[in-house]
């Protein structure tokens, strides 16, 4: 990263629970530096999934777009974020605005910090899957925001490696691993350390699920846009199928609000004794539950990241993924939607010690939790 640049003003502009997790650490370290002046905007593209994250982290932000409409396209978020960002920018004007990852959100940001010609520095760049349809519209968003960003900040050397096939200059990328293990070591440590906390995560999640210690938990999460329809009601009648065949494991699934969530996940699931449809956890919550998960079944992108760590192995319901760094580790595996292969693959983790333990113990590839500390130390050399 050869540009010489002074850094007085940072901004970080996200506006979905993930990028909220992921930025998290990266604001609390900056803030903690006398050399930043650091705010904050939120476009609020998920409004109250979004606000649990901030209150969680206690970041207020400083700039609050506050676009969510109900009914909401890609056309909607774009433009919303593309208006709102011009006033920001040219209220605040910073030196740097730094960008997460492949939402709508990032992509439109970027766009209008190219249009002011402000820098823009993109964390958990690089990830590709190859097809600009998978995932919809991530893959576009991501290889967009890779064009017009000035600083790439991979997880792994993979994702060096394709901004390097794209003809990025090395010397603007940082492999750095992934800043959700840093946020995820951070939460940890906090329930550890509070047994209030501990007691009131266990509280909430018992209004809707009750923990025990004698079953075991199948953790499940899907929401992704490309599996709406077949591919839903694929995933929910493998997951029944898995419930009637193990029932002495809870399945328990944090539903997504958008409805072409709902309705198939209620329509197939609902009368099932030991699938447990609950609503969408606090990010603490979510941790702790993932904790005691068995294992994990999910169209996530971070879950993929964060459950090594965990020891927790993982099924991806999709086709493809922009994190193979964790198919090659071992501790996940591709069975898209494919209603046969969900249940065979979570039946073998359930029934072959050895298979299980292969993925729950295998190197977790994104990182050892310091990866804040490397995007500030890099930007504090170009000041």
């Amino acid at each position: 990263m050869s540009e010489n640049i002074k850094i007085k003003k940072v901004m970080f502009a996200f506006g979905t629970r993930p990028e909220a997790i992921k930025m998290a650490p990266l604001i609390k370290a900056f803030r903690e530096e006398k050399n930043f002046k650091t705010s904050v905007c939120v476009s609020a593209q998920h409004r109250e999934m979004l606000d649990q994250v901030l209150n969680i982290f206690d970041i207020k932000p400083d700039f609050d777009l506050n676009i969510m409409k109900p009914d909401q396209d890609l056309f909607d978020v774009t433009t919303k974020v593309l208006v709102g960002m011009k006033k920001v920018l040219n209220d605040y004007n910073p030196d740097i605005i730094f960008v997460h990852g492949d939402t709508t959100t990032t992509c439109a940001c970027s766009l209008a910090a190219f249009y002011k010609k402000i820098k823009v520095a993109h964390i958990e760049a690089g990830l590709r899957t190859g097809n600009i349809y998978s995932p919809w519209p991530e893959e576009a968003n991501r290889k967009i925001t890779g064009v017009l960003a000035n600083y790439h900040f991979a997880p792994t050397s993979t994702s060096e490696n394709n901004l390097l096939r794209e003809n990025i200059n090395k010397e603007n990328i940082l492999v750095t691993g992934n800043t959700v293990i840093d946020a995820l070591f951070l939460v940890l440590e906090k329930i550890e350390k509070s047994s209030s906390l501990k007691n009131r995560i266990i509280r909430t999640i018992s209004n809707q699920y009750e923990l025990t210690d004698d079953r075991k938990i199948i953790l499940v999460t899907g929401h992704r846009r490309e599996n709406f329809g077949h591919g839903f009601r694929n995933i929910c009648n493998a997951l029944k199928t898995i419930a009637e065949n193990n029932p002495d494991f809870d399945i328990v699934y944090p539903v997504h609000f958008n409805p072409n969530v709902q309705k198939p996940v209620k329509e197939i699931l609902s009368n099932c004794k030991n699938i447990h449809l609950i609503d969408p956890l606090s990010y603490e919550c979510f941790i702790y539950l993932m904790s005691r998960a068995f294992f994990i079944i999910t169209d996530s992108g971070g879950i993929q990241e964060e459950a090594p760590s965990l020891g927790k192995p993982v099924l991806v319901m999709r086709e493809s993924s922009e994190r193979p760094e964790a198919i090659q580790a071992g501790t996940v595996k591709l069975v898209g939607t494919d209603y046969l292969q969900i249940i065979e693959e979570s039946q073998k983790l359930i029934d072959d010690k050895n298979q299980y333990n292969k993925m729950s113990k295998a190197y977790n590839p994104y990182g050892d939790g310091k990866a804040s500390a490397k995007v500030l130390s890099f930007i504090k050399s170009i000041l």
